[in-house]
């Protein structure tokens, strides 16, 4: 039996906050706009809210480069409001988890700032400097935005690392006085009454502090070998967890993890001594080739239920696991998974089933609830992400088109999940007064949430019933998982189990109709049509009690 805490039971929404809700006309979303869709949220049955970075930022990555740990970005408000923000949550019940980003800051961080300034500057070594060799970077790694990950700085003569934007140094772990401050930032909030700590690449936090040149043109690769799992790994979340995570009762920790292996992964995972669980992304590259985001390869469903199966008999006697299928760093989970047109409803519903009712704590984007949809760039000008922007320059050597290129980012771009949130039918689709950041989804008048809200078979409401069947029944959550084999290989199926409770739950990814033999006296808790049936329909799923 699993030890029962919050956050094995915890459903999370995760809030990307400019693009969730506008109060003041700026066409960008803010926190007074998130705390005038509190009661939206608790109506979710959700349990935690997941914040993207709301601190100070040029904003060159989507606030992941922080210029100022301790205040919030002026755009998105005032401190007074995050207190506002955070009671507001408190009052529903609701808990906070805040994205920390501690594996870079920006580049026009006062740590940066001055370690620009000179060799011998104290804050010098919060950051990796190195000599170039032979008139180029100190070695071949990639950056994840494309190019290499050393940038020269003319001032000292010296390349910095940035794993990241070149405006996204990376910070120095292995130095203690730097630490201290992280150790220093994570307290600040913690005191201020947050719940939860996502922590973002906290698996390149300790990387090949020797650089050695990279021997593999596999992106992702490069990742496992070289960027992430380093050799003090361990001690550096040993020393977060008990330094300053444990002097505050029943918070929790989740690491981001690319480069996280079903081999590795219980590394991040001591109970007295690491994080709670993590995010990896097994399923998340699987359709990557060797060039990472915009070299797509084709998937399989057997490769789609073989990640699922991996992962949970990683965690099947120690650790925990999060599961989620689409967030701020991927395309929309229908568009990805499932078939955004002929069979949106039905299979942004399948999706919903499988998210909340596998085993892990179930993440779930804003805009997933109600099947919002991968947006469509007309020109690569038109997107607001860097990643985007660096791949088209690093296509166009290639000898690409625009044309070409454009299908690879409608594809699989982040443009596609910061679309602002579809409200209502109106022209800037209740999101804001002003002329918003990004352009919305031309889709808002059909798929939103005042129209979902009075549908009793909308996607929105078949997510309400989906959370409260999850509460209602623990074996969804602390259960075991077992794969059914079948033979139609776009039918994922699996039985959920404590005790003498069982369920089985059959997900049917096609176009066409299928068989699957359901059990007699099963009882049937929920399905995305209507009624039964002795067949399954395109897109269909059902949960029964066996």
């Amino acid at each position: 039996m699993s030890d029962r805490v919050w956050w094995k039971e915890a459903i999370v929404y995760q809030i990307y906050p400019r693009s969730f809700k506008d109060s003041n006309g700026d066409g960008v979303g803010d926190l007074q706009g998130i705390i005038s869709k509190l009661d939206y949220i608790k109506s979710l049955g959700v349990d935690a809210v997941w914040l993207n970075p709301i601190y100070k930022s040029p904003n060159d990555d989507g606030g992941y480069d922080i210029s100022d740990y301790y205040s919030i970005q002026p755009e998105f408000g005032s401190m007074q409001d995050f207190d506002e923000l955070l009671a507001g949550l408190h009052q529903r019940g609701l808990k906070l988890i805040m994205d920390l980003v501690l594996n870079h800051s920006s580049d026009e961080h006062p740590w940066f700032v001055e370690s620009k300034k000179s060799k011998s500057n104290p804050f010098r070594d919060y950051y990796f400097w190195k000599p170039g060799k032979n008139g180029h970077a100190p070695n071949n790694w990639p950056s994840f935005f494309g190019g290499n990950a050393w940038q020269l700085d003319e001032q000292t003569g010296e390349y910095y690392l940035h794993l990241f934007s070149v405006k996204q140094p990376d910070l120095n772990w292995e130095n203690t006085a730097l630490r201290k401050e992280v150790h220093e930032l994570m307290r600040y909030w913690l005191k201020r009454g947050v719940d939860g700590l996502r922590l973002d690449v906290i698996s390149a936090i300790s990387k090949r502090t020797d650089f050695p040149p990279t021997d593999t043109v596999d992106f992702n690769e490069t990742i496992r070998r070289y960027y992430s799992n380093g050799p003090r790994l361990q001690e550096f979340i040993e020393e977060v967890r008990t330094k300053v995570i444990n002097e505050y009762k029943d918070v929790m920790t989740v690491g981001e993890g690319p480069g996280i292996t079903p081999q590795n992964a219980l590394d991040y995972l001591d109970p007295e001594k690491g994080l709670n669980m993590i995010f990896h992304f097994g399923h998340m590259f699987m359709d990557q080739g060797p060039g990472g985001r915009f070299d797509p390869i084709p998937w399989s469903m057997t490769d789609f239920t073989k990640v699922f199966k991996t992962w949970d008999d990683t965690f099947a006697k120690t650790g925990w696991g999060s599961i989620f299928l689409g967030n701020h760093d991927f395309a929309r989970m229908v568009s990805r998974w499932g078939d955004d047109s002929s069979y949106w409803r039905e299979s942004s519903t399948l999706l919903i089933t499988l998210l909340l009712s596998m085993r892990g704590t179930p993440f779930i984007f804003q805009g997933d609830e109600i099947g919002m949809t991968n947006t469509k760039l007309k020109a690569v000008a038109d997107s607001k992400d860097i990643e985007t922007q660096n791949g088209w320059r690093e296509a166009q050597k290639r000898g690409m088109s625009e044309d070409q290129f454009l299908s690879l980012a409608n594809y699989s771009g982040r443009d596609n999940a910061r679309t602002p949130m579809q409200w209502d039918d109106s022209v800037f689709g209740g999101f804001t007064d002003g002329h918003p950041w990004m352009d919305l989804n031309p889709n808002k008048s059909r798929i939103n949430v005042a129209t979902q809200t009075t549908d009793p078979h909308s996607i929105l409401n078949y997510f309400r019933s989906m959370t409260s069947l999850r509460k209602a029944h623990p074996v969804l959550t602390y259960g075991t998982y077992e794969p059914i084999e079948t033979k139609d290989d776009r039918v994922f199926a699996y039985y959920r189990q404590e005790g003498k409770e069982k369920y089985q739950i059959v997900l049917h990814f096609s176009n066409e109709n299928s068989t699957f033999p359901i059990p007699l006296n099963a009882q049937r808790l929920i399905g995305n049509y209507a009624n039964e049936s002795l067949s399954l329909r395109p897109w269909e799923a059902t949960i029964h009690k066996l």
